[in-house]
């Protein structure tokens, strides 16, 4: 990391990524130099998309912001990634109270784990706070449309993962 460069690491498993994770990445630039999107490999979730999809999945989805995002995956203890990244801090959100208390527990054992990296939390603007990668995946799987919550990619990606049709 160049001297002065202030980076955070957005973590989870972004299956898919969704326009409230995008929003967040947006508003960390604001805050941030750079944002790097690592997508957690050893999730304990099983994941709808591979890794590799993910990965393609959201470099697609965080082009628009150019070099500012990276998008990359790690394995093993979030803080040793964070440190490996020479950053501060980690990015995390919050769309209600109901996401408070695990966000809240994750970043206290961050802390007891390394603490000289702090957890942020920021909100999604008022339109995404119901999003999830959950919800948005059992859209898909009805045959719903998904347009409005995710980027085209992703939608298309939904499509042909549920219902075998290509855009």
């Amino acid at each position: 990391m160049s001297e002065g460069l202030r980076r955070i690491i957005y973590p989870g498993s972004f299956d898919p990524i969704t326009y409230g994770h995008i929003d967040l990445v947006g508003r960390a630039l604001h805050l941030f130099d750079e944002v790097v999107l690592a997508i957690a490999a050893d999730s304990t979730k099983k994941p709808l998309f591979s890794l590799e999809e993910r990965l393609a999945l959201a470099e697609k989805a965080l082009a628009s912001f150019g070099a500012k995002v990276r998008v990359t995956s790690f394995r093993g203890l979030l803080v040793d990634y964070v440190l490996s990244e020479k950053s501060p801090a980690i990015l995390r959100g919050l769309r209600a109270v109901s996401d408070f208390e695990f966000e809240f527990q994750m970043a206290l054992m961050n802390r007891k784990l390394n603490d000289s990296i702090e957890t942020l939390f920021l909100m999604p603007r008022g339109a995404y706070t119901y999003l999830s990668s959950t919800i948005i995946k059992e859209i898909g799987r009805l045959g719903g449309d998904t347009s409005a919550f995710v980027p085209p990619v992703v939608s298309h990606a939904l499509q042909e993962k549920y219902h075998g049709k290509k855009p």
